[in-house]
C-alpha cells in the first residue's frame, strides 16, 4: 500500500545530483505547497487542493523541474504513518458508540453503493474485475482530514450532525483499514500479483493475514497500552519537551515498521493502533499538540507525492470518465447518504450534512490507489481518475456545504414535501406521561448534552435541583431516558421542543450547546414562551459574548475568561493564605 511501490516515470535529464536530491525534493515540495496552498486558501478552497497542484507541478507529467520520485514516495510513506497515527490518536470508541445506530449501517450501505457504482462504470470501460473493485472502493471513502476542516470552519464539530458525520467517517476508515489488510492476500485471485510469492491458497492466505492482524491487535491492546504510556511517563519526568516529542514520533514510526516486519500488517494499520494506544494515556492531549506540526508537514509531502502521480492529460483525453468519477463521488454518494439518513427518520438537515460530508475523497483513496497499482490491479488511468476526482470534489466541497441550509429552507417551505421527508413525531420528542411532577415546574432546562451540559447536570443533581435536557442527538436522549433523566429530542430553535420540556414554568435555561450560531433564535423563542426566564449562555469568544449580552441574551460565559477568573481567584487565595497554601 505504500506509494514507494508505485513506479513513477522520471526524466533523468532534469534530475539534480543524487547527493542533494533529498534537500531539493523537500525544498521544492514545501515551497510550492506553500505557494499553491496559500493561493487555494485565498480562493476559499481547502489548502489540500494546493498541495496536490504542487505535486503535479513537480511531477513527471508536467514540464520543468521533476523531483526525485523515489525520495518523494518514501517521504510520503512517513506521511501515511503520521496521518494514520493522527487518526488513531483522535479515534474515540465513545464518540462512535454514541452515533452507532446511524453511522455503522450508514457507512456500510453507502460504501457498498459507491463501490458498486464505481466498479460498474469501470467494468463498462472494459477494466478487469480487480481494477474495477479497487476503483469503486477508492471512490467510496471520504477524507477525514477534509471533513474535519469543513466542520471546524463552520463551528459544528461538536454538534449532533457533526458527531454523526465524524462517526460515519470513522466507520469508513476502519472498513478501509480492513480492505488494505486483505487486498494483498486477495490480489492473485482478482487478477493481480502478490507483493511476495504466495505459499498457500488464497483462502489460507486470507486466514493467515487475519490471524496476523489479530495477533498484532491483541499485542497492542494487551501489552502496548501498558508499555507505551509507561515509557511516556518516564520520558515526561525528564522535563524535556523535545525528548517527549521524539518519544511519540519514534513510537509511531517504530510500531508501524515493527508491525510490518513482525506481523506482516501494513504501516498504516500499525500507526493507527499506535495512536489508539496513546489515546489511552494521560499524555494524549500533549502528544497530539506537540506532534501536530510534524504530522502536518509530512501530510503535506504525502499529498504532494500523490500529485506527482497525476497525469493532467486525463482531463483532456478522458473528460467523460473524469465527469463520471466526480458524479459518483459528489452525486451518487450524496443521494445514497440522504436516502439512508431519511430512511432512519432523521431530520433533513442531518441528511444534507451527511451528504455534504461524504461528497469528496482523500487520503485513504490515494493509499488504496497506490496499493492497487503495486498489486497490478489498478491501471495507471485509474489512479489519475482518482486523483482528478479528489481534486475536483475537494475543491467544490465548500460549495456543497454552503448549499445545505438553502436546500433545507427550500424543502421545508414546501409543506407537502417536508411532511414526507421530515420524520414523523417520535416518542422521544415529548416527555413521557410518567415524568415526575418536580420536573414540570421550576426546573432548569439544559440545551445540549456535551461536556458543558453534563457538568451543569451533575452540579444540579448534586444539589437536588430538577432539570430537563433538550438534545438534538436521538441516541443521547434515549440513553438519558434509560438512566432515568428526563429529556426531549429536537432542535431548541423549534418552539415545540421547549414546549415539550414544560418551558413556560421553568426557572432557568442553560444554553450549553456548541451551536452558538443558533443561540439568538433559541433566546428569542425562550423569551416568547417565558418572558421571566433566566438564561445562561455558553460562548466561544469575547466578541461573540459581548454581542449576545448587548442583545439581552442573558448571562454569557466565555470558556477562556472563566478559566482565567478561576485561576486568578485561586492565586489570590494563595497570596492571602501565605506560605504553605490553603489546606487541601
Amino acid at each position: 500500500m505504500c506509494l514507494s511501490m508505485v513506479a513513477l516515470p522520471t526524466d533523468t535529464s532534469k534530475q539534480v545530483p543524487h547527493a542533494v536530491s533529498l534537500i531539493t525534493t523537500l525544498a521544492a515540495g514545501f515551497g510550492l505547497a506553500l505557494v499553491f496552498g496559500f493561493l487555494a486558501a485565498r480562493l476559499g478552497l481547502p489548502a489540500l487542493v494546493g498541495y496536490l497542484l504542487a505535486g503535479i507541478a513537480i511531477g513527471p507529467a508536467t514540464p520543468g523541474f521533476v523531483a526525485d520520485a523515489d525520495i518523494a514516495a518514501q517521504l510520503a510513506e512517513i506521511g501515511v504513518m503520521l496521518l494514520m497515527f493522527g487518526v488513531g490518536l483522535h479515534f474515540s470508541i465513545d464518540d462512535l458508540m454514541a452515533v452507532r445506530k446511524l453511522a455503522v449501517p450508514g457507512a456500510v450501505v453507502q460504501m457498498t453503493v459507491a463501490t458498486a457504482l464505481g466498479a460498474g462504470v469501470a467494468t463498462m470501460w472494459g477494466w478487469p474485475l480487480g481494477g474495477a473493485l479497487v476503483f469503486g472502493l477508492a471512490l467510496s471513502v471520504a477524507s477525514t482530514v477534509v471533513l474535519l476542516k469543513a466542520l471546524e470552519s463552520r463551528g459544528i464539530v461538536d454538534t449532533a450532525n457533526g458527531r454523526i458525520a465524524i462517526g460515519w467517517l470513522v466507520v469508513e476508515d476502519l472498513a478501509m483499514v480492513l480492505v488494505l489488510v486483505l487486498l494483498p492476500a486477495l490480489a492473485p485471485s482478482l487478477g493481480g500479483t502478490s507483493l511476495k510469492e504466495p505459499a498457500y491458497s488464497t483462502g489460507v492466505t486470507v486466514l493467515i493475514t487475519l490471524a496476523q492482524v489479530g495477533g498484532f491487535i491483541a499485542f497492542m491492546l494487551i501489552g502496548g497500552r501498558r508499555l507505551f504510556p509507561w515509557i511516556l511517563w518516564h520520558v515526561a519526568k525528564t522535563g524535556s519537551r523535545e525528548l517527549f516529542t521524539l518519544c511519540v514520533v519514534a513510537a509511531a514510526v517504530s510500531i508501524a515498521y515493527g508491525s510490518a516486519v513482525l506481523f506482516g500488517v501494513s504501516f498504516a494499520l500499525g500507526a493507527f493502533f499506535a495512536g489508539m494506544v496513546l489515546r489511552e494515556s494521560e499524555f494524549s492531549q500533549r502528544a497530539a499538540e506537540q506532534t501536530l506540526p510534524l504530522q502536518d508537514a509530512f501530510a503535506v509531502l504525502f499529498f504532494v507525492s500523490v500529485g506527482m502521480l497525476f497525469d493532467p492529460k486525463i482531463l483532456v483525453d478522458e473528460p467523460l470518465r473524469v465527469l463520471a468519477t466526480v458524479a459518483i463521488i459528489v452525486v451518487g454518494k450524496s443521494i445514497a447518504a440522504v436516502t439512508l439518513v431519511l430512511a432512519f427518520r432523521y431530520p433533513v438537515k442531518t441528511a444534507l450534512t451527511a451528504a455534504a460530508s461524504l461528497a469528496q475523497i482523500g487520503e485513504f483513496s490515494f493509499i488504496l490507489a497506490g496499493l492497487g497499482m503495486a498489486l497490478g490491479l489498478l491501471p495507471k488511468e485509474g489512479q489519475s481518475l482518482i486523483v482528478a476526482g479528489a481534486l475536483i470534489s475537494i475543491a467544490i466541497n465548500p460549495l456543497v456545504f454552503s448549499a445545505v441550509e438553502p436546500i433545507e429552507r427550500w424543502l421545508l417551505r414546501r409543506p407537502g414535501l417536508a411532511s414526507r421527508l421530515e420524520p414523523a413525531e417520535s416518542p422521544l420528542a415529548e416527555l413521557p406521561t410518567t415524568t415526575d411532577a418536580k420536573y414540570l415546574s421550576r426546573q432548569v432546562v439544559i440545551v445540549g448534552w456535551g461536556r458543558v451540559g453534563k457538568r451543569i447536570a451533575d452540579a444540579l443533581a448534586a444539589q437536588g435541583v430538577p432539570f430537563v435536557v433538550a438534545e438534538s442527538n436521538r441516541e443521547y436522549v434515549q440513553t438519558l431516558r434509560d438512566l432515568g433523566i428526563p429529556a426531549v429530542w429536537g432542535n431548541a430553535t423549534e418552539p415545540e421542543v421547549l414546549i415539550q420540556a414544560h418551558f413556560a414554568l421553568a426557572l432557568a435555561l442553560a444554553l450549553a450547546t456548541p451551536e452558538t450560531l443558533q443561540v439568538r433564535s433559541m433566546v428569542e423563542i425562550a423569551r416568547t414562551l417565558n418572558p421571566a426566564i433566566q438564561i445562561v449562555v455558553r460562548s466561544h469568544n469575547v466578541e461573540e459574548a459581548q454581542m449576545l449580552e448587548k442583545e439581552g441574551a442573558g448571562t454569557v460565559f466565555v470558556g477562556e475568561s472563566e478559566l482565567a477568573s478561576a485561576m486568578v481567584r485561586h492565586v489570590l487565595l494563595l497570596v492571602e493564605v501565605g506560605p504553605g497554601g490553603p489546606p487541601r
